[in-house]
Order: C-alpha cells, then structure tokens, then sequence
C-alpha cells in the first residue's frame, strides 16, 4: 500500500469514526471514572500557531470561521525547495520508534534509513509493525511497559489502547516544551493548528500536550455526497440544480434505468443525513444536551432514507449492503451518486476511474439544506486522528532532542525536508520527472512504505500530480463549503467513557436498525422501538456527560 492509498485508508477510518458516536470507552470500569480534555482546561498550554509561509501554493487557503480554512491546492511540486532546518536537529542520541505499516515491512537499516539518520543527526531505529494487528500488538507492550522511545498511536484505537490511562503514566507530558510561544523553538511544529494538537492533549492536572500531531487539517470533512460528474453533465445536469432533498430525489428518477443496469443511488446515508441539520451525535440546546436520536430533523432524514430505499432508485447490491463492490459500481456507472470520505478524490482515483471509463471526473454536491431553505449547515471531523508520543521515561534532554527531529519531519510540503522525509534520496531513492518526484526501485523498496511521517508531519494539502483537474475541483470544492461548516459539540475532545457506558455510547442495536432502514428492510417505527430501548442507557451516557464534561470543560467549540 502506498502513502496515497494509505491516507485515503486512514481518512476514510477516521471519516467513518466522525460520522459514529464519537466517545470511545477507556480501561476498566473498576478501574477508570473516565475523563476528558477540552480547550478550556488547556488554554494555557495549546502551542501557539505560527502558519508557514516559506512555500507559496498555487491555490490558497480560504478561511472560514475561526480555526476552520482550507486545505492548500498544489499544481506542481515546488521547483525551489526550501530550507527550513538550520544545519542538523539531532546530537547523536540513539532511540526506537513504532510505527504501524499497512503493506510489506522493509529491511531494517537500509538505505533510506541510514540517509534519514545522518540528515536527523541521531541513530533512530525504526521498527514497522503490521497496521492489521496494531490494536492488539501495542496493548502487549503498554502492559510490559516496553513502550518504544517514541510510538504512534492512531486516535481511532485510543479506546483500545488505552491512551487516556497511558497519558502521564508511560507517556511524556510535552507541555513544559509546546505550551504557548514555547513551540516558536520548533517553527514547523508552530504551523500546526491548534485543533491538531487537541487531539492529542489529555486531562491530567488541568490539561496537558502529549501528542504530536500528523496528516492534520483546517477542513476535515468526514465524508460528502459524490456523483459521477461527466455522466450527469452529459445528460446536461450540474450540481448546482440540486439545492434541496426533494430535487435529489427526483434526480433519482431521471437517472435510473434498471433495464439498462443503471441506478442513480448508492448508500448515501452515512453522509447525507446532516444535510437534514442533524448533528454528528450531540448538540446543545438551552444548556442541556441533546442526542441526535432525540432530534425530529433525524426522523425526517430517516423517512426520506427509507421512502429512497422503496423508490427502485437504489441500486439492489447496495441495498444488500455489500459496501466492498460500491467504487466498482461507481466507476462502471452502474450507480452516479455515491456517499463517500472526501479521501477517496485523488489521483488513484482518477485513475481507476479513468481505466474504466475515459470520461470519468467525480464531482459532489455542494452543502445543501433538505428543505431547500434553510442556511446548510456541515460538522467537521476531528482536526486529525494520526498521533505519536513519547516515551515518560525520557530525559529532558532527549525530549527536546526528539522534538527537534520532529521540527524536521513537520517540514512544509515541498521542502528540501519534506522531499527527504517522503522521496528520500534523490537519484538514490527518486528521480526528477516532469518536476514530479519519482519513486526508483530502492525508493518503491524502502520509502513507499511511510514510516517517518507518522512520527510528524505538515499539515494536509491538496495534490495530484499528473491530474490537476482533480487538485481544482476538490479545492473549489472545500472553498465553496467552508463557510458551512461547523464544530461540533465536543470536538477535538478526547473523552474517556467509563467502561459501563460503553455500550451506550455504540448504540450498536440503533445502528443497526438504522441501516436495516435505509436499505428498506425495516421500517422508521422499527428505529424508533430501537431507540426507546436504549433510551435509558442512553440518559445515563447524557447525565455522565452533562457533569464529567459540558459543566466543567464546555462543549469544545
């Protein structure tokens, strides 16, 4: 798997986590009365955020509402790359580090690592672990207290890791060296935002930085609602004519022609039910917490789920759910309109599309309100989900010199750093083609499989090479629904449930019937029952919430 496909993976996981409940069960319930980390509790230690601005995109940034902007559009890798580390960060310490790899582990101390330690200036042995068996692999060495010096644990697993507990026990407490204008000593660590190191902060003490974020973002958009844009634009249909949920509908009908094989729907629920204003799991109102369940705006998106499912507009093997067929559906053109992680719209993309159809473009809706009227409204995902930490038993010293190995590897896209971190070696690891790094054998070899960069990284931007049609049109994309998003309530908390709770805050059952509904084979009653019963565990998650987190942290927006 590589880097690219590797991100659309982890985008897609973490996209289908901002979508689900979002409060992950932590330890043992005799053990652990949960706990949380909010933006007021750490007010004082959030890094401050100093944006970059040694390499210009090509397409900017644009700003939404506050700690809410774009991602970067890039049409070429930058010609001139920059420095933007003085000499060399590390003093020639020697540590270990733990990353997750999903595809073939390369040899240890091969080329590309022995390069990356002589630019790092420290003696950091890398050891890739399978990603498929992460989840079990870590926990075996938390509870030998064998945790390597520095090790990334990604924030969709940090129920079962364990990461709350870990915080302060095993791993080291960055504040001292991040809080506020302390991070300017690490300028490419300053140009993460904010949100980004939230997600890596836990509450012990009144909060504290133990995170080092990666693959962060201004625009995390869990998902949207796709269509096949060289299809629609052939029948003379844009997406601008789709403005509410009654126009979706009926475009429905316009498409579909089951004689011919051809149905205008996939499963578009799990990224079309906020168009209806429901939020991602909680909103407040008055004060008091409210579960999306309890809302009539996600009844009124559930009943239109269900009266698509009945319409003949779906297509039968997605009414099946078998998910594993739906991009094969959607470059065939079997089906045109899709739900999906805004990951998937990238270069790979482009060409597997391309290779099935020459005149595939993915396209998606821009927000829309399902009445048609009100002002659309989308929530953001978490600023990231891909976090590293080091380990409490280090030295001050050491600490500061694996932050300085981290300023390196935070390096803006197309630096000089960056270039090494990600590329390697030029002429050794990858060639110059077309102004393009180009992976050689070695490089395919030993630095295809990313390791370094989820120790750290810059923040996301937007860039295919060889395909600038689809930088454009997701970045025109972004810049014309940023002004629709929003923060959910509780973002970027890491919010540790007690084991009790748990099963509470899944809802597995009413998930469950909710997408038996949306696929037509229960109905909205059906959903109802369910939520009933789990109302009660439902008003126990409420209360602990209420008084664990809303009355003493606030809402985190």
């Amino acid at each position: 798997m590589n880097r690219r496909t590797l991100l659309s993976t982890a985008a897609a996981v973490a996209g289908a986590a901002a979508m689900a409940p979002l409060l992950s069960a932590c330890g043992d319930g005799a053990r652990n009365t949960g706990g949380a980390s909010t933006k007021k509790g750490l007010k004082a230690a959030l890094p401050a955020f100093v944006p970059d601005d040694s390499i210009k995109p090509d397409i900017p940034s644009v700003a939404g509402r506050a700690e809410i902007a774009t991602d970067p559009g890039f049409l070429t890798y930058p010609a001139q790359r920059a420095r933007t580390v003085d000499g060399v960060p590390g003093r020639g310490g020697s540590y270990t580090a733990v990353t997750p790899l999903w595809g073939t582990i390369p040899s240890p101390d091969n080329s590309f690592h022995q390069a990356m330690n002589k630019a790092l200036g420290v003696d950091l042995e890398i050891k890739p672990t399978d990603g498929n068996n992460y989840l079990t692999i870590v926990p075996t060495m938390t509870s030998a207290r064998k945790l390597p010096d520095w090790i990334q644990l990604p924030a969709w697993w940090n129920s079962g890791f364990n990461t709350g507990g870990l915080a302060g026990t095993q791993l080291a407490d960055l504040t001292p060296y991040l809080a506020g204008d302390r991070i300017k000593k690490y300028p490419n660590l300053a140009a993460i935002p904010s949100g980004a190191w939230q997600a890596g902060a836990w509450d012990n003490n009144g909060g504290q930085i133990y995170g080092i974020p990666s693959y962060s973002s201004s625009c995390v958009v869990a998902g949207t609602t796709f269509y096949r844009r060289d299809a629609l634009e052939a029948k003379g249909i844009t997406a601008e004519q789709i403005t509410s949920a009654d126009d979706l509908f009926r475009l429905g009908r316009e498409l579909t022609d089951a004689k011919r094989g051809v149905w205008a729907f996939d499963d578009v629920w799990t990224y079309l039910f906020p168009f209806w204003g429901v939020p991602n799991k909680w909103k407040v109102e008055d004060g008091k917490l409210i579960n999306k369940y309890e809302t009539p705006e996600f009844l009124d998106a559930l009943d239109w789920h269900h009266g698509l499912a009945k319409s003949g507009y779906v297509h039968p093997d997605a009414l099946a759910g078998q998910e594993a067929s739906a991009a094969t559906r959607f470059y065939s053109g079997k089906v045109l309109v899709s739900g999906g992680g805004t990951g998937a719209w990238n270069l790979s993309d482009q060409q597997s599309g391309s290779a099935a159809d020459k005149n595939y473009r993915r396209g998606a809706f821009d927000v829309f309100s399902a009445d048609g009227n009100s002002r659309p409204s989308l929530f953001l995902g978490n600023s990231t989900g891909v976090v590293s930490y080091l380990n409490k038993r280090l030295s001050k010293d050491r600490i500061e010199e694996l932050l300085a190995v981290a300023d390196y590897l935070a390096a803006p896209y197309g630096s000089a750093e960056y270039t090494m971190v990600n590329f390697g070696v030029e002429g050794v690891h990858h060639t110059m083609a077309e102004g393009v790094p180009t992976f050689t054998d070695a490089g395919k070899k030993y630095v295809q499989p990313q390791t370094y960069s989820f120790l750290a990284s810059c923040p996301q931007v937007v860039s295919n090479p060889g395909a600038d049609q689809v930088t454009k049109d997701f970045t025109a994309w972004q810049a014309a629904n940023v002004k629709y998003l929003y923060k959910p309530v509780f973002w970027n908390m890491n919010i540790s449930l007690p084991s009790s709770l748990a099963t509470a805050d899944a809802a597995q059952s009413v998930e469950d019937t909710i997408k038996d509904c949306c696929h037509g084979k229960q109905k909205v009653s059906d959903v109802q029952a369910a939520i009933s019963a789990w109302k009660s565990s439902g008003d126990r998650l409420k209360r602990w919430l209420t008084t664990n987190v809303l009355e003493k942290y606030g809402t985190g927006q």
